[in-house]
């Protein structure tokens, strides 16, 4: 049996800083110190690595598509395998947009947080992505799919102009915002699953406007318990609807009139996606979402009215009006989220 060494019944090494100076590091700790790679090399080690720049990242962004933007989550899960990371990584781009606006006190804070995703976005298309889980997703998508650098800067200037806290002052003016995120999305979105077609991006367009406008409207308790409006001024002006009859949450007829135009022109917009769709690409509408949207005008109105409408499975017309946009079933928490 070996005889134990003496150094093993050397008494306690004493507490303290003392202690602490007294102890040897191991001979070889300098040299391993020198491997170590730079914050430079660290940094260019995520943008050169082929598989993920950031463990989970991908988990992380579908993590944040189902807390904050359910409807996404849901829809990123039906893409095909090969395309879903990369839709996911557009989607929680968006929702990081999405939500500087409700999450700072200050202008100014909001205003460098999305010149940090301009840089990001810069320094993806440069090979360089920061550490930062949705931005190494989104680098992967951008290296993968080849996808357009104008239309993530499209969102990112959108949104910084969205940053003040004002009513759009027609429903052309909430059609531009909705054109220049969410139908940028779906842009995006067309790239990734190789889509090139003029009338698929005109279709796109539309689906977006449509998509935007919807989510307003569902926002728009959650914007009054925040004592905000932002519908359209013209269109409440039209019908002689203040903003304090929705902080109040009335319910009389103009107000539900408000309600039903901004709608309708929803509809619209829906109405021609679809015949777009329909003429030239068949399986368009399923691919931009516009599946969860078929439905889009009687589920919408009967969950504003409160009352079981014939759920149509067609972009028929509106026969009833809407109700004053108040019924609980419609909305989340806060709906606008990917908004």
């Amino acid at each position: 049996m070996a005889t134990p060494r003496l150094s093993s019944f050397r008494s306690p090494r004493p507490f303290g800083l003392a202690g602490l100076f007294r102890r040897r590091p191991p001979r070889d700790v300098w040299d391993r110190v020198r491997r170590l790679p730079g914050p430079s090399a660290v940094r260019r080690s995520v943008a050169a690595a082929s598989g993920p720049g950031i463990p989970g990242s991908d988990h992380y962004c579908l993590e944040l598509l189902r807390k904050r933007d359910y409807e996404s989550y849901l829809c990123s899960l039906l893409f095909p395998a090969e395309c879903r990371s990369s839709v996911s990584a557009l989607r929680a781009f968006n929702v990081e947009l999405a939500q500087v606006k409700d999450s700072v006190s200050e202008k100014a804070i909001g205003l460098m947080r999305m010149q940090f995703w301009r840089k990001a976005v810069e320094d993806i298309y440069r090979n360089n992505p920061p550490h930062q889980p949705v931005a190494a997703e989104l680098w992967k998508a951008v290296k993968r799919h080849n996808l357009t650098k104008r239309w993530l800067m499209r969102i990112i200037d959108e949104r910084e102009k969205n940053l003040d806290d004002k009513a759009y002052r027609s429903i052309q003016e909430l059609e531009n915002y909705a054109e220049n995120t969410q139908s940028s999305l779906l842009y995006l979105t067309l790239e990734v699953l190789g889509v090139k077609d003029l009338h698929a991006d005109h279709a796109a367009s539309h689906i977006g406007k449509a998509q935007g406008i919807v989510t307003c409207l569902r926002a728009t308790p959650y914007h009054g318990s925040r004592r905000k409006v932002f519908l359209p001024m013209d269109v409440c002006v039209q019908h002689g609807v203040s903003q304090e009859d929705f902080l109040r949450r009335n319910h009389d007829k103009n107000v539900r009139d408000v309600i039903y135009d901004i709608a309708s022109q929803a509809h619209l917009h829906l109405k021609h996606a679809l015949v777009t769709s329909l003429n030239r690409c068949r399986c368009l509408v399923l691919t931009l979402r516009g599946d969860c949207f078929r439905s889009f005008p009687t589920n919408l109105f009967s969950s504003l009215q409160g009352e079981v409408l014939p759920q149509k499975r067609s972009c028929g017309g509106v026969s009833r009006l809407p109700s004053d946009g108040y019924s609980r079933g419609l909305f989340k928490e806060n709906p606008a989220s990917g908004f």
